[in-house]
């Protein structure tokens, strides 16, 4: 992507596998597969959930628009989270358990340290094990 960036040439795609289906993903900065700095920008409409999980490596989060609620612990509860609105800022330490979701459409903007890689806390809560269905 050129520098500097314009909100309105963010280029959008589907988010990987690893968080759960309808969020859409963009790149900004880096590579998150690979070594080094990254800087992405998450999508989630309202009602998305991230179950609890935990990264190798720090995660900074920016809320850019929308309600993001955040909570620290081994499974998602909306009465333990606290609401993050825009300009609101969040980090959780490597290996920290925590969890999000959004009550109304929202844009936050993660950054870190690549190889970028993400832990369900449970197993079933893991998009990338649920069976898919055919077609």
């Amino acid at each position: 992507m050129k520098m500097p960036v314009k909100a309105s040439q963010i280029e959008w795609a589907a988010a990987p596998d690893f968080v759960p289906e309808g969020a859409q993903i963009a790149v900004l900065s880096g590579d998150p597969s690979k070594d080094g700095l990254y800087v992405v920008r998450l999508k989630m409409p309202a009602g998305y959930q991230i179950p609890a999980h935990n990264h190798p490596t720090a995660e900074m989060v920016t809320v850019i628009s929308g309600d993001f609620h955040l909570g620290m612990g081994d499974r998602l509860d909306e009465a333990k989270s606290l609401l993050l609105t825009a300009g609101d800022y969040a980090e959780a330490p490597a290996k920290m358990n925590h969890y999000a979701w959004a009550s109304s459409p929202t844009v936050v903007q993660v950054h870190g340290q690549g190889s970028f890689a993400i832990t369900y806390v449970d197993p079933a809560d893991d998009p990338r094990t649920k069976a898919k269905p055919s077609k």
